[in-house]
């Protein structure tokens, strides 16, 4: 795991744009497409405003989503309203390039493993994301993986639902689909999650977090989250 220290949350996103371009670069000159899982959060859609900026071969982009709350279409809740507002308004992107999670189906175990289906039908013939974008919660969940919940050991699906979580049940990848990763991008700030970045850089399987494959992960803290320097 390799973690670079930036100076706050907009340096990091900058950053992280950064990093995303190339590696989209580097997957359409290989592979002749992009497919890359993003979740939610304030950096997070500085980091895709950012990133709509660049010149990149969009066409071969294509955005599927870690992980969405149980939410009315158009909800702020939605992580897919902010994606939509902060990458799909902005950049030269089709809005059938956004693969969004089928959270408003009345069958949502039916709905994830339709989800399933189109990851695998985006991926194939290797079955694996390009990249992988996540985030990290102060009591250590990344995705809507959290501490405990059953979620965790699903190994035979790609796609889960869960329980309610700070007000909303959810839908997310699970640990087969973001440890089957080319790449995975870390994207951490706020001193609130101080602890949790050092537990996740020892590898922590105590914590949700800890139990994604450390091997391609690069990881973008601000010095906040980095206690200044020292993680």
């Amino acid at each position: 795991m390799n973690i670079e220290v930036l100076l706050d949350a907009d340096a990091v996103a900058r950053r992280a744009a950064a990093f995303i371009a190339d590696a989209a670069r580097t997957a359409v000159s290989a592979r002749g497409r992009f497919v890359f899982a993003v979740s939610g959060g304030r950096t997070p859609w500085i980091m895709l405003r950012v990133l709509a900026e660049e010149e990149l071969p969009w066409e071969a982009v294509e955005v599927v989503q870690v992980d969405e709350r149980v939410a009315p279409e158009g909800h702020t809740d939605r992580n897919l309203t902010h994606l939509r507002e902060s990458l799909l308004e902005r950049a030269p992107l089709k809005p059938g390039q956004i693969h969004a999670m089928p959270v408003a189906a009345e069958d949502l175990a039916g709905a994830a493993r339709e989800y399933g289906d189109v990851l695998r039908n985006l991926t194939a013939p290797s079955g694996r994301l390009d990249l992988v974008h996540l985030g990290l919660g102060p009591d250590g969940h990344t995705a809507s993986l959290i501490p405990e919940a059953p979620e965790l050991e699903v190994l035979d699906a790609p796609v889960a639902v869960t329980g309610v979580y700070q007000g909303r049940r959810r839908m997310t990848l699970t640990y087969p689909v973001l440890n089957d990763a080319r790449q995975v991008l870390w994207v951490v700030t706020g001193d609130d999650k101080r602890e949790m970045l050092l537990r996740l850089r020892e590898g922590d399987a105590a914590i949700p977090a800890g139990r994604v494959a450390a091997g391609a992960a690069v990881v973008l803290a601000d010095r906040a989250a980095a206690g200044h320097g020292r993680v």
